[in-house]
């Protein structure tokens, strides 16, 4: 086989690159770590355009047939997208104020119920243990010591001040994290204006890109697999927000009938933790489960079992219904992708590790099949 100078030439820049790689990685690791960071707002815009364009697509399609003039058509996309953050914005305070107050309320009333029971535990512990022998006769901690008070004094002036430090540079990182977290989601929601408003045009020059520099058979595969990815995440969305308003309704209609407090604030929290996929729900039930505890013990022992009931009916007949179903993932490979995806990436793992295995299943599948 005769070998062209272009192949040679591809392989020895192939060659040089991965040893410029190896020789400087942590160079390499910085640089990459770096440019991330700078790109983080166009990743959070590009996550929020897809998820608004979800209930952005729906409204277009109920709308646009119905715009006959030119300046309708113009406007039919701005009000659209305005609507779908619209939607989306009043669902999460909507959410927010039906969870925050209910919880401070709870805070509040254990903060007042406590110092009565940290006073019930220390008689207990005098009757019981007899304490007060380590602080009186021979079994005194403090027997036959005699306090420096100018050292005590110099040692207390230091940990004030050190404190004081330690106080002041937690409250810098903390203002500076905000600020950075401000501005990071600031821009990545005008970015996401963008695409949403230019997407057509961005998929159209991003493809006459793809085109002109690569392979027809490498574009094709490419987009091949972006439509496979892009059917999964899409379907996991709808199918796990519809998972979890019905297991939130479930959840407050049962509460109802067992008559157990705060029926429809714990629904809201634990439909909206659900959209973690399996261990969502067991989060909002530790949260639930404190908050009637405030009330009445029984009743918590009573929601704890009754949620135990309702997450194995969702685990076993909802959730493999309603998203398995949609995003065409086994059960089995559910759980290992969100075990996998949570010890990697925490909760945000969680989310992205079921579209991501649905995917990696799909594309095998198509290859299975047409063997």
């Amino acid at each position: 086989m005769e070998l062209k100078w272009k192949t040679c030439l591809r392989a020895g820049a192939t060659v040089v690159l991965l040893f410029l790689v190896v020789h400087y990685w942590s160079t390499f690791t910085g640089v990459a770590n770096v440019a991330l960071g700078a790109a983080k707002p166009l990743f959070w815009g590009c996550a929020i355009a897809y998820v608004v364009n979800i209930p952005m697509n729906f409204l277009e399609r109920c709308v646009k047939p119905k715009c006959k003039k030119e300046v309708a058509k113009k406007l039919c996309r701005p009000i659209c997208m305005i609507l779908a953050f619209l939607c989306i914005f009043l669902i999460a305070v909507l959410i927010i104020q039906m969870i925050v107050p209910e919880l401070i309320g709870c805070l509040q009333i254990l903060l007042e119920e406590l110092p009565g029971v940290l006073d019930d535990i220390v008689i207990w512990m005098e009757n019981n243990l007899q304490i007060s022998m380590l602080l009186s006769g021979e079994n005194s901690l403090f027997q036959g010591s005699e306090t420096d008070w100018q050292e005590t004094f110099t040692k207390v002036i230091n940990i004030l001040m050190n404190g004081l430090g330690g106080v002041m540079g937690a409250a810098t990182s903390i203002i500076s994290s905000v600020f950075s977290t401000v501005v990071t989601l600031t821009v990545g929601l005008v970015f996401a204006i963008y695409l949403l408003l230019g997407k057509e045009k961005l998929g159209s020059q991003f493809r006459r890109l793809l085109v002109r520099y690569l392979p027809k058979k490498v574009t094709e595969k490419f987009y091949y697999v972006i439509n496979v990815l892009n059917q999964s995440f899409h379907s996991f969305i709808v199918g796990q927000c519809t998972e979890a308003v019905i297991l939130g309704l479930l959840c407050m209609g049962g509460m109802m009938l067992l008559q157990l407090p705060y029926a429809a604030m714990i629904g809201c929290l634990v439909g909206f933790t659900a959209l973690i996929p399996i261990a969502g729900a067991y989060i909002g039930a530790v949260v639930g489960a404190f908050m009637i505890f405030t009330v009445s013990p029984v009743k918590a022992v009573i929601f704890v079992l009754y949620l135990v009931a309702l997450q194995q009916l969702e685990g076993n007949l909802i959730y493999p219904r309603v998203v398995g179903s949609s995003i065409g993932l086994p059960g089995v490979w559910v759980l290992a992708a969100v075990t996998v995806g949570g010890g990697v990436l925490g909760i945000g793992g969680m989310l992205l590790g079921v579209p991501l295995a649905a995917t990696a299943y799909q594309l095998v599948k198509n290859e299975m099949n047409a063997s």
